[in-house]
């Protein structure tokens, strides 16, 4: 029995505060508000700890989206989950993707839908405190969400999910300060390392929740034993929250959606061979990506990026975790970026930096994306 649609729509924007698009949308009635589940974003900002422009991105859209869903905008984020990703290097454009789920009474009767089809289920952790972020607790509390995410998404199998993004926590002065005036030592003293810590504790919750990896992790082992990792795992650290929001994405029989999503994993940064596996993984052949029409059944592509921590591309070297003027992961993000824009023949694409448990060690990046069947 289908009963649920997904429907997925992405608005290029203007600035991280641009909500004119989605605005339009659902005015033109293209957009029911109401059944709007998740909201990804890039956003132009440093991808940094200082980077506002994911907190000012959420803060405009709960403003915006509070009149048509009847709740103030506080509210708002509590039914809608937002990862903002800031970063838009080289050839990447700041966009939005939304995604509303709607139910269809009495199931699929005209039986339109064939297969799985997209499925997708949100989840939140509750508030970690500051020496939890990076340790086993953010690990376990991930698994928990991801788990009640998959059944919301009417995912039973674990093989079906195809891209779990996670919105993350990181650690600021003022949090450390606070573990410590508790007798609490947090597990590292640099803000922008607690952003690695973060995706990675919340990378091998995926993992755990989905069998990828046996047996329990020990804290030690977070950002140490890279034999660990999630191959659908997606996550993003952001000072504006203390939780974990929890999106699955993945292909579900009880889903009548026209769209289908599939993943590829990547073994470094210059992997092409993986993008066009993925593509071919929903049905679209790279010779397909020239001609408009069969371009527009490609919504988007989720990716992670890294610069690989052996200095190494392939046995040649690289110097982006020895530039002092520019951080890796913007290096990153420009390089994948500018791979898959290349490969998919846009560049609103969604590239996100730090892959830790990401995929193997220099690849971690890994592509998600929906084709429309119809």
């Amino acid at each position: 029995m289908r009963t649920t649609s997904v429907d997925v729509v992405q608005i290029p924007t203007r600035g991280p505060g641009d909500v004119s698009g989605l605005v339009n949308l659902i005015d033109a009635g293209r957009i029911d508000p109401t059944s709007i589940l998740a909201i990804l974003g890039k956003t132009e900002g440093n991808g940094g700890v200082n980077d506002f422009t994911r907190e000012y991105a959420v803060a405009a859209l709960s403003v915006a989206l509070a009149r048509y869903v009847d709740l103030p905008p506080h509210d708002v984020e509590q039914k809608i989950a937002f990862v903002m990703s800031g970063g838009t290097e080289g050839v990447l454009s700041p966009h939005l993707t939304v995604f509303a789920r709607t139910a269809i009474n009495g199931g699929d009767p005209d039986g339109a839908a064939s297969g799985k089809r997209l499925g997708i289920g949100i989840a939140h952790t509750r508030d970690f405190m500051p020496e939890e972020l990076g340790r086993g607790a953010q690990i376990e509390e991930t698994a928990k969400a991801v788990r009640a995410a998959m059944a919301d998404a009417g995912i039973d199998d674990p093989s079906d999910v195809h891209f779990v993004q996670i919105k993350c926590p990181l650690l600021t002065s003022e949090r450390m300060e606070a573990g410590l005036a508790r007798g609490q030592k947090t597990v590292t003293t640099s803000a922008y390392a607690s952003m690695a810590y973060s995706r990675g504790a919340s990378a091998l919750g995926v993992a755990t929740a989905l069998g990828e990896i046996g047996g329990p992790i020990r804290d030690e082992q977070v950002l140490k034993d890279w034999n660990l990792s999630s191959s659908v795992a997606s996550t993003s650290a952001g000072i504006e929250l203390m939780h974990n929001v929890v999106i699955v994405l993945g292909n579900s029989n009880a889903s009548a959606s026209p769209f289908v999503i599939g993943h590829g994993v990547m073994r470094d940064a210059i992997d092409a061979a993986a993008v066009i596996a993925a593509l071919n993984s929903v049905g679209i052949g790279l010779d397909e990506i020239a001609d408009p029409a069969a371009r527009s059944r490609l919504v988007n592509i989720f990716a992670k990026a890294e610069a690989s921590p052996d200095g190494l591309v392939r046995g040649r070297r690289h110097i982006m975790l020895d530039d002092t003027d520019i951080s890796s992961t913007r290096h990153a993000r420009a390089a994948v970026g500018g791979l898959i824009a290349g490969l998919a023949g846009t560049g609103a694409v969604y590239v996100s930096g730090g892959a830790e448990h990401q995929g193997p060690p220099g690849g971690g990046p890994r592509y998600r994306l929906g084709e429309d069947r119809r």
